[in-house]
């Protein structure tokens, strides 16, 4: 377990699985591990249009083999496992407010897929798997920073999935002995975010020119980690040794309001907007998570990491993408994204 910072670790010069590759989150790994020489199966969700999600248009897609298909299958889970070294799974149904609507689909991704990954996994003998869990965990903080000893309380069905899914992975250390390591990062951010999240809310109502900003509680405090932060974090935690068997928070370690965050966009964007909330976008009075702040010294003492990008910095890189007129158009700022 735990026992201080080291420096034993084990380079990726296998083939590495990342589940949810074509997500935002999965599809800056993708690019992470390519730059870094690693060889890439990228799994991107099933559809009948052939599309890899954000997985498109990658310049080093070239580089990867992308498979399509569905965490939910066990037997599918089985054949893209075979000949993978680590295994990055990322793979989930996120957006809270969906959750309140379909949660029955949420413990089939989340629980019974991370699983099945499990069950695969290990069968295929795997040196290392990555489970990605969420700050969401936590619920409101009983204290802060948040550590890894924080209690777990999920106030809404997607945390609860999560909760599940962390434990099934954890179970797979004990009673299988597969080399598992949970990553909890906190609010990740960055250029080809989902519209359901706040940050690109805000900026792409701002970037289509509405003189009104529609959003939910602006009370709430998060812990805003850049996109490459949080894949440089998971990478660290892949490649040391002793993060087998542990849960590590990835974040910034700096606590930050939904209120202040849309100050600080409306200043790095020039813009002089009103800022109106919208009952629908406001989630049930006890499923509101009202302050996440991450104690990141763990992750710190076991790899030596620690984020780059700051929140000015990394807003004005996600303003920038988002800005630019090709990739606003794959959103829909003015219509709310559950």
């Amino acid at each position: 377990m735990d026992q201080g910072q080291t420096d034993a670790s084990t380079p990726l010069t296998g083939l590495c699985l990342v589940t949810g590759a074509d997500g935002f989150i999965g599809s800056h790994l993708v690019e992470l591990l390519v730059a870094q020489g690693c060889r890439v199966r990228a799994l991107a969700q099933y559809n009948s249009f052939n599309h890899w999600g954000w997985l498109e248009g990658l310049p080093c897609l070239p580089q990867v083999e992308v498979v399509s298909g569905d965490i939910r299958d066990p037997h599918f889970c089985h054949q893209i496992m075979q000949g993978v070294d680590v295994v990055f799974h990322l793979a989930a149904l996120i957006a809270i407010p969906y959750s309140y609507a379909a949660p029955d689909s949420y413990v089939e991704t989340n629980v019974r897929g991370t699983l099945n990954v499990c069950q695969a996994a290990r069968a295929a003998g795997v040196r290392r798997l990555v489970h990605t869990s969420t700050s969401e965990v936590y619920g409101t903080a009983r204290y802060v920073p948040i550590d890894e000893a924080h209690p777990l309380q999920p106030q809404s069905p997607y945390s609860a999935s999560k909760v599940g899914a962390d434990a099934i992975a954890l179970s797979f250390l004990s009673s299988f002995g597969l080399p598992v390591t949970v990553a909890r990062p906190f609010n990740t951010y960055g250029p080809r975010q989902s519209a359901r999240a706040v940050i690109p809310t805000i900026i792409s109502q701002v970037a289509a020119g509405s003189r009104v900003l529609k959003l939910g509680d602006l009370r709430p405090t998060r812990d805003f980690n850049y996109v490459e932060d949080t894949c440089r974090g998971l990478l660290a935690l892949a490649q040391c040794d002793a993060a087998v068997g542990e849960v590590v928070n990835i974040g910034s370690n700096y606590e930050i309001s939904i209120g202040d965050t849309v100050r600080l966009i409306l200043e790095l964007m020039g813009a002089d907007v009103e800022v109106q909330q919208e009952d629908e976008r406001l989630r049930p009075p006890q499923s509101e998570v009202f302050r996440l702040w991450c104690d990141n010294r763990k992750i710190e003492r076991l790899t030596g990491y620690r984020p780059r990008v700051d929140l000015r910095e990394g807003l004005r890189r996600t303003i920038a993408w988002f800005t630019d007129p090709a990739n606003l158009q794959r959103y829909k700022p003015h219509r709310y994204n559950v």
